[in-house]
This record gives structure tokens, C-alpha cells and sequence, in this order.
């Protein structure tokens, strides 16, 4: 199994909770728990990256893009901060991607990608977390041709096993929430969707791998699919997936700040 640790330098500040303290989120000052208030949304490839093309010719890249527009608009009226790794159509590395999200110190990472298949058939949407290994062979195929728009793989490991150890566990703590979220996200988008349930699926997406925080790939559609390409054409398609993820982004800060002892969470107008 491949393993996927956390760079030296992103544990490096754990090393003093070894004996006992509980560690924190990698990038994250200790200090009195904080409310849920940044998000970082992702959308997909972009510039010389097209991602997938459906078969009536709608660009992956493009189609995120204004869906990742439209939900930082419903956030930011929430009151929430919201940073883009990409607000226009140009290329970013997967270090950049990461970094951003990193540097932002971001309570939840949410990457917008659209689906593609070699058959017309399949059609829906699939949400993803991250794991070293895939819960299936279709979402490995499809965290396989999403790495691929990327030169560079997974973070590099570790030798020193006391820095593994740690950084498994907020791995684990990371996976944990990052469940959670995907799986509010999927139920909010299930809600309209008319083809059979996709569900939650694990994957090693490297973009995912690479953040130091929860989160969650969604894949809102197959261009493949040439009735969902249609769908995902218009505005009234792409409003009804913003306004699911932005309803899954509130549910998972209440349970963040509930987690933290804060009985309500500022959900705005």
C-alpha cells in the first residue's frame, strides 16, 4: 500500500505533543478553539488544462469555474471567507492549489470537478475524500485521470517514524472530517439529482492529499453523458449544485463549531 505522509516540515511543531498533548492540525497556532470561518474552493484544471470535454463540447474547466463562482457568492453572503485557488481561466500547479489552501489556514478545502467515462451510460454525481487507497476500481480510474493533470505525485515521506506516526495521526483526524463533509455534500446534492445514488467514495487524489485540513472532491456530472452535459449547460443546473454544496458547507460548520463547544453557528440571511 502506498503510504502518504505529511511533509517534516508541516509536523515539525508536533513533535512536543509525543508525550501525550493532543496534536493539532498542522499550520494551525494552539489556542482556544476557533469557529468555522474559511473555506477554500478549488476549481478544477483551468489555462492549458482543459480537464474533460463533453461530447457536445462543454470544457470541464469551464463549467467548475462558474459553479465555483456562484457558491463563493452564497458563502461570502453567509458572512464566510472564501478563498479561490483560481477565479479565472489560467493554469495552477498542484503546489500552488495546496499552498493556497494551506497558507489560508482554511477550515474546509472543497475541489469542483466534472466527471467523464469511456461509455455514454454512466451519469450522477460522486463525491470523494481522501485515502491511500481507492474504495473501488472506478474511483481509482477516476483519481487516476484527475492526477494526471498534475507533474508532480504525493507528498514525500517521512524516515523519521516518530514524524509518521504523528502525522497519521491528524491524517486520521483530517480523514475523519473530511468524511463527514463529503457525505453531507452528497446527501445535499442528491437532493437533485435524478440518476440512481453514486454515493461517497475514497481515492487517492493528490490535491486532496496534499491539504493540511478537511477535505472533499466533487464530481458534479458526466460530460460523457450527453442529456447531463445538456443539464449542466444551463444556469438553473449549476445554481441548484451551489446552493446544495453551500447548504453542506453550513451543516458541516455547525458540526465543526459544535465539536468546539459553540451552541450555534452565524449562518447569515
Amino acid at each position: 500500500m502506498t503510504r502518504f505522509a505529511l511533509p517534516v516540515l508541516a509536523v515539525a511543531s508536533l513533535l512536543c505533543c509525543a508525550g501525550g498533548a493532543r496534536p493539532t492540525l498542522p499550520g494551525v497556532d494552539a489556542g482556544p478553539p476557533a469557529r468555522f470561518e474559511t473555506v477554500v474552493i478549488d476549481a478544477g484544471h483551468g489555462g492549458q488544462d482543459r480537464g474533460a470535454r463533453g461530447v457536445h463540447g462543454l470544457l470541464e474547466k469551464e463549467l467548475v469555474l462558474d459553479v465555483a463562482k456562484l457558491l463563493e457568492r452564497r458563502l461570502r453572503k453567509r458572512g464566510l471567507r472564501v478563498v479561490m485557488t483560481r477565479d479565472e481561466d489560467e493554469t495552477v500547479s498542484l503546489e500552488a492549489r495546496t499552498s493556497i489552501a494551506n497558507d489560508a489556514r482554511a477550515d474546509l478545502f472543497l475541489s469542483i470537478h466534472a466527471n467523464s467515462a469511456r461509455s455514454p451510460k454512466p451519469r450522477g454525481i460522486e463525491t470523494y475524500f481522501a485515502s491511500a487507497e481507492a474504495s473501488d476500481a472506478r474511483a481509482r480510474e477516476v483519481a487516476e485521470r484527475e492526477n494526471r493533470s498534475f507533474a508532480s505525485g504525493a507528498a514525500l515521506e517521512s524516515a523519521d517514524p516518530l514524524v509518521d506516526i504523528i502525522g497519521d495521526m491528524i491524517a486520521a483526524e483530517k480523514m475523519n472530517d473530511s468524511s463527514v463533509f463529503a457525505h453531507l455534500a452528497q446527501a445535499e446534492l442528491q437532493r437533485i439529482e435524478q440518476a440512481s445514488p453514486r454515493g461517497v467514495k475514497q481515492a487517492p487524489f493528490v490535491v486532496l492529499l496534499g491539504v493540511q485540513l478537511p477535505a472533499s472532491l466533487i464530481e458534479i456530472g458526466f460530460l460523457s453523458h450527453p442529456q447531463e452535459e445538456r443539464t449542466l449547460r444551463t444556469g438553473r443546473r449549476r445554481e441548484a449544485i451551489a446552493a446544495a454544496l453551500e447548504s453542506a458547507v453550513v451543516a458541516y460548520a455547525a458540526h465543526h463549531d459544535a465539536l468546539r463547544g459553540f451552541r450555534d453557528h452565524a449562518q447569515g440571511e
